[in-house]
């Protein structure tokens, strides 16, 4: 999914649930409004922590890409149908500019 895609879901209420698998300290240091932190190294120790239902849609996205492909696997692996990249991941988000929480 694209980032402004997402930005637009976001603005408009209708946005997916949205997982940041990176660390604690680098989601606090600025996120996509409204994400949800999951690192992956929780992921791995406990998956069925998964925070969506297997049915809804889910962005996952991380500083560049590996940890969210690992953790896309996992969370497909687990039976979650509805999975999508954020295309760049944060780095991509925080070079296009798009507002971030912290």
């Amino acid at each position: 999914m694209t980032g402004s895609d997402l930005l637009s879901r976001i603005d408009a209420g209708i946005a997916p649930v949205v997982v940041d698998v990176r660390t604690r300290r680098e989601f606090a240091q600025g996120h996509v409004p409204g994400a949800l932190n999951h690192p992956l190294h929780s992921l791995l120790l406990n998956p069925a922590d998964f925070p969506a239902a297997l049915d809804e849609p889910v962005v996952v996205y991380c500083g560049h890409g590996p940890r969210a492909r690992i953790a896309a696997a996992m969370m497909r692996r687990a039976g979650f149908r509805r999975i999508d990249l954020l295309d760049g991941h944060m780095a991509g988000w925080r070079e296009h500019g798009f507002r971030e929480e912290t």
